[in-house]
């Protein structure tokens, strides 16, 4: 009899430790299986989340950093007890609107430092093949894998120079790409047979660079002029910067210490402090040294990188009359900086095109 009852209490407890041993291993497998299906939920979001688009271009979820509020959506999607699917995409779609793009380097680790520049241009469709599908319209770059520093507009006052255009669009597209800055290139034409006016196609250009995109400076550059280091950076200097210091047809050389010409680089607010370039220059001259003169009146400086850096090859190209009016004109020119500029811009905008390597722009501009 006492055998029978310790079999039979045996039984029970034999019985009783594999109900145990079930609900356990029932139970675990199903709150693994839980967090196993909440953290791919997560994991798959990361890897499938929608590209963000902005002023500054769109990016890939690589090129965010966003790990501080990765690890506080993991929290809140692990802790939740929820295992409706569109709670847990509340709570994983909240991280598109707190995460924060990563910045660019301030020093690219793309440059390469002084290169060869080639005065020859390719096929425009064989380079467009190359670089097109790293542009958007109008030729807009946007560093894939990080947010600019900077975003510039390249203006280029423009007539009749179409080897030239050819050639310097070429060199700049994978120059300024080295630059991880966020760009575009503005070409201003200016049609009809009257007297080239630079100063006003450049502040033609800085008008309608503004009206597409918040730009923070403008580099306003000759066609005819090639940068030969991308350490010389377009970037926003915090005074006036003249850029192209030392050009080969020089022997490298300043020509002189007042020099605003070629390429220079001004932000917006310093641009439109000074009133952009005088309107009045009809002809070659005078119109960089009057921006000199504005630029001193407004107690700002002329900024340069060393000539080791600020190397430029010059294209080659039939000289232009000189304007015989321009030293005249030159007379009172920082006082007359309030009037005669941006303030008193008048153009007619005939045609604007998104090209896919740079935004053309043709105007009819004639004196007043």
């Amino acid at each position: 009899m006492f055998c029978g009852f310790i079999r039979t209490h045996c039984y029970k407890v034999a019985i009783t430790a594999l109900a145990v041993l079930v609900f356990f291993e029932y139970g675990f497998g199903v709150f693994y299986e839980e967090n196993r299906r909440i953290n791919e939920a997560y994991f798959t979001f990361n890897l499938t989340a929608p590209r963000l688009s902005g002023a500054a271009g769109t990016y890939n979820d690589t090129d965010f950093n966003y790990a501080a509020t990765a690890n506080m959506t993991l929290i809140a999607l692990q802790s939740s007890n929820s295992s409706d699917p569109y709670q847990l995409d509340l709570l994983a779609d909240s991280l598109n609107f707190t995460r924060k793009p990563l910045m660019c380097p301030l020093v690219s680790p793309l440059l390469v430092g002084r290169m060869n520049v080639s005065k020859v241009a390719m096929p425009m469709n064989t380079f467009e093949e190359k670089y097109g599908p790293l542009l958007g319209p109008g030729g807009r770059y946007h560093p894939p894998n990080c947010q600019a520093h900077y975003k510039v507009a390249i203006i280029i006052p423009y007539r009749k120079r179409e080897e030239h255009l050819q050639v310097f669009i070429q060199h700049m597209h994978p120059f300024l790409q080295r630059q991880q800055i966020d760009y575009g290139i503005f070409v201003v034409e200016q049609s009809g047979e009257t007297p080239f006016n630079r100063a006003m196609l450049m502040n033609i250009g800085a008008a309608e660079a503004l009206r597409q995109d918040g730009f923070q400076c403008f580099v306003f550059h000759d066609v005819d002029l090639l940068p030969e280091d991308d350490r010389n950076t377009y970037s926003c200097p915090e005074q006036p910067r003249h850029m192209s210091v030392a050009i080969d047809v020089f022997k490298y050389r300043l020509p002189y210490e007042g020099l605003f010409g070629g390429v220079s680089a001004m932000t917006t607010e310093h641009f439109i402090k000074v009133n952009g370039f005088s309107n009045l220059f009809w002809g070659w001259g005078g119109e960089d040294d009057d921006m000199s003169s504005r630029i001193k009146y407004h107690k700002l400086i002329i900024s340069r990188y060393p000539p080791s850096t600020a190397r430029y090859t010059m294209l080659s190209h039939k000289k232009a009359r000189p304007n015989p009016n321009r030293y005249r004109v030159m007379r009172n020119g920082a006082k007359r900086s309030k009037v005669d500029g941006l303030s008193n811009l008048k153009y007619k905008r005939l045609d604007l095109q998104m090209n896919p390597l740079y935004i053309h722009i043709l105007v009819d501009i004639k004196p007043s």
